[in-house]
């Protein structure tokens, strides 16, 4: 039974998370097949637990596998096997079936919740009770209605679109949702190809889909085929020379007017780089690109330039190009650039820098933190060592017995729907938690199948001739097993849900002090549930933690007016009572570091007021005040640069302490947020190696990380097809726009 619920809570995921892809594409964010195709969840009619999730053509009432979505849009509703898609105009899709779509609830978001630290009570009453702006009730429904997928707004589009003279009395935006055409006009609308059916919408936007993905190449554009694509559609032709030449000059020209005019703006910034830390693509000597951005005061970055690199880089070189590209924005103002956050070079490049340059903090990023953390557990817990192993050796003997693959194979078409074989690390990749993880999560995901295999009379025959099988069934029979790689796997997913969290939140230096209590916190609660000692785990994080720890951790909290408490007589202090004594001495070092020696006394004698008094209780509330994200759901503080604006405007009296705290806690605590492919660092490979072509590089890259920084989008998704339709200027820029945000992702 238990490997049996273990089974349904994989399907119960997977159904979950298609329901949440669809729910999504149905907002116009995902594929647009997902208005035709509903998950279903198939249950055991013996147990009512889920043992398989299918799609439902919405159509044709066809019931297909779940394992790839795309394949059966593909073959089914494109290339007509659906009887009913070819005659489909404007078909309200609604959820059917006998399972009711799950409540699904809006993420944690990051917040101080109640970590109680090693430390003992002290720690304890500081960090309880910082949840307190986010107690509202969530927005949770029973399930969700789907409108109608709009696969084109017309509005977006700068070419016009044929209609037939039935069909001239209804709006031009009768592709969007708010526009209703009559049943009787909508079965006349044309395409400008001529189609009398909105089937080849469908194709079109499955065919922009592809424009955006990593591997369109400027090759693409002169392909014969493209450009028929494009005469159908009424767009004009683009040659490769056009868009590499004059129009690339002037899209890269006007980014970069517009990012000098922000930096000019700025009273000062941080630097924020990424891309050090090396990522193997299975290309030796592959180039490697770092990315090169500025934080500003008021919460926007800008990106400043790309740096490529292959194979191993010295930490001195990684120092010349930060202090570079200082000396290159400031000039003789040097002071201006407050400090740097990369993903690597803390002990040295970061460290030298600051060193000769009081003025500046120098930070590691907390998402690289995270997952180095990870690959810490994977190396130094014998639990890890131990799953890995016993997961290796189950996965390659059914991998590599033929009679036991085949029964397996069996069962998982049977149970699942499809069939394939469990992935395993190779030896020399036992470290990266990703393929373990991924090993992990099949072996948990196929838990009903392997068990069926044991049941089969093919491996009793097995286990009577080969010793080993004997031994993986023992295995597979004990619950410690299974409850040792449930743990494995929650933990992993555990920090990893986190570690993306922040990546996308891009916290502030001063959420780092909570982020790892808060992290603390919820592997106590791990290491209960799964009977784990908590001792070796705690060590693993505490060694992790100091690698990571910055004194400006422990300041920025301290003068952050967002983590100010309330005390009993009513007035809002800073939480000194949260830190160690050793964190408590960094806050007076740090602050004595950034002033000038004039000012060293000055400082202490302010933070000793600022200790002692704190801040107004009507501007502290002001400062944490919290609003639900519409977006995700989530409490989140209204106004981040509350905090900033307080000591700039009201906390005027804290001279020197005052200009610390508007440049400390400002500082954002991980790297650049924009990302580039695999596909794009290859095709960078090819083409840097003449100045001409490292030219070309750099203003692509420049261009479209502008294009992603100006809509705040640090996300990797590869389904945005919506924004392809995109006319910045009411030309055809949106191919050239296309190509830039598909190389970069």
């Amino acid at each position: 039974m238990a490997a049996e619920e273990t089974a349904a809570k994989g399907v119960q995921k997977r159904y979950e998370g298609l329901v949440m892809v669809r729910t999504k594409a149905i907002k116009g964010k995902g594929a647009w097949y997902w208005s035709h195709l509903e998950p279903i969840l198939i249950h055991n009619s013996d147990t009512n637990l889920p043992k398989a999730v299918k799609l439902k053509c919405g159509l044709c009432d066809s019931v297909f596998s779940a394992s790839n979505p795309s394949r059966t849009a593909s073959e089914h509703l494109k290339r007509g096997t659906c009887p009913n898609f070819n005659s489909f105009v404007s078909k309200p899709v609604s959820p059917s079936g006998s399972t009711p779509s799950p409540v699904v609830e809006s993420p944690t978001p990051l917040s101080l919740a109640s970590p109680q630290h090693r430390s003992g009570k002290k720690r304890n009453s500081c960090f309880s009770g910082r949840n307190s702006g986010g107690s509202g009730s969530r927005n949770n429904s029973s399930g969700f209605q789907v409108q109608p997928l709009a696969v084109v707004d017309a509005s977006r589009f700068s070419v016009e679109v044929a209609y037939s003279p039935v069909a001239s009395g209804g709006d031009a935006g009768v592709f969007g949702q708010h526009h209703q055409v009559p049943q009787q006009q909508q079965q006349h609308l044309v395409l400008s190809g001529g189609k009398d059916d909105l089937g080849a919408l469908a194709m079109f936007e499955d065919s922009v889909k592809k424009l955006k993905s990593p591997k369109v190449s400027f090759s693409s554009l002169e392909h014969p085929k493209f450009k028929a694509f494009l005469n159908q559609v009424g767009l004009p032709s683009v040659s490769k020379r056009e868009l590499a030449g004059e129009r690339l000059d002037v899209k890269y020209n006007k980014a970069k007017a517009e990012s000098e005019a922000k930096i000019q703006d700025a009273m000062f910034f941080q630097i924020a780089s990424d891309g050090w830390k090396s990522k193997s693509f299975g290309h030796i000597g592959e180039e490697n690109l770092v990315k090169v951005g500025l934080n500003l005061p008021n919460w926007t970055s800008v990106f400043r330039r790309a740096v490529f690199t292959s194979g191993y880089v010295p930490s001195k070189y990684a120092e010349e190009v930060l202090w570079e590209a200082v000396l290159d924005i400031c000039g003789n103002n040097v002071q201006q650039c407050v400090g740097i956050v990369a993903d690597r070079f803390k002990s040295k490049a970061l460290k030298s820098l600051e060193n000769q340059h009081h003025w500046m903090v120098n930070l590691t990023c907390q998402f690289q933190g995270f997952n180095s953390l990870i690959k810490d557990l994977i190396k130094e817990l014998p639990l890890f060592k131990n799953v890995i192993e016993n997961c290796s050796k189950l996965a390659n003997f059914v991998n590599g017995k033929s009679q036991v693959r085949n029964t397996f194979h069996k069962f998982q078409l049977q149970e699942y729907g499809h069939a394939g074989l469990l992935r395993v690390p190779s030896r020399s990749n036992r470290l990266g938690f990703g393929p373990v993880y991924t090993m992990v999560e099949d072996i948990l995901s196929s838990a009903r199948a392997l068990q069926l295999v044991l049941l089969d009379d093919s491996y009793k025959i097995v286990s009577m001739e080969e010793p080993l099988a004997q031994e993986i069934e023992e295995m597979m029979r004990n619950p410690h097993f299974w409850n040792e790689l449930e743990a494995v796997h929650s933990l992993v997913k555990l920090i990893k849900g986190m570690a993306q969290e922040i990546e996308v939140e891009r916290p502030r230096v001063g959420q780092c002090l909570p982020l790892w209590e808060d992290l603390r916190v919820k592997v106590r609660d791990w290491c209960s549930k799964f009977h784990i000692t908590e001792a070796p785990v705690e060590r693993v994080i505490e060694r992790r933690f100091r690698k990571n720890y910055h004194p400006a951790w422990a300041a920025a909290f301290i003068l952050d007016p967002l983590y100010l408490i309330r005390d009993a007589s009513g007035k809002y202090l800073p939480p000194f009572k949260c830190l160690t004594p050793e964190q408590e001495k960094d806050v007076d070092k740090l602050i004595t570091r950034l002033v000038s020696r004039e000012e060293v006394h000055v400082a202490l004698m302010e933070l000793m007021k600022w200790r002692t008094e704190g801040l107004d209780p009507v501007y502290a509330q002001a400062v944490q005040i919290k609003q639900r994200d519409p977006t995700t759901g989530k409490m989140k503080i209204a106004n981040p640069q509350s905090s900033r604006l307080v000591w700039e405007t009201y906390l005027t009296e804290f001279k020197a302490l005052g200009k610390v705290a508007v440049r400390l806690i400002f500082l954002h605590a991980t790297s650049f947020g924009f990302k580039c492919n695999a596909s794009f660092l290859r095709w960078i490979s090819a083409n840097t190696h003449s100045r001409a072509g490292m030219d070309r590089a750099q203003k692509l890259i420049f261009i479209a990380a502008h294009s992603k920084l100006e809509r705040r989008d640090f996300s990797n998704e590869e389904e945005k097809d919506a924004e392809f339709l995109t006319v910045a200027n009411g030309e055809d820029d949106a191919l050239n726009e296309a190509f830039v945000d598909a190389s970069c992702v």
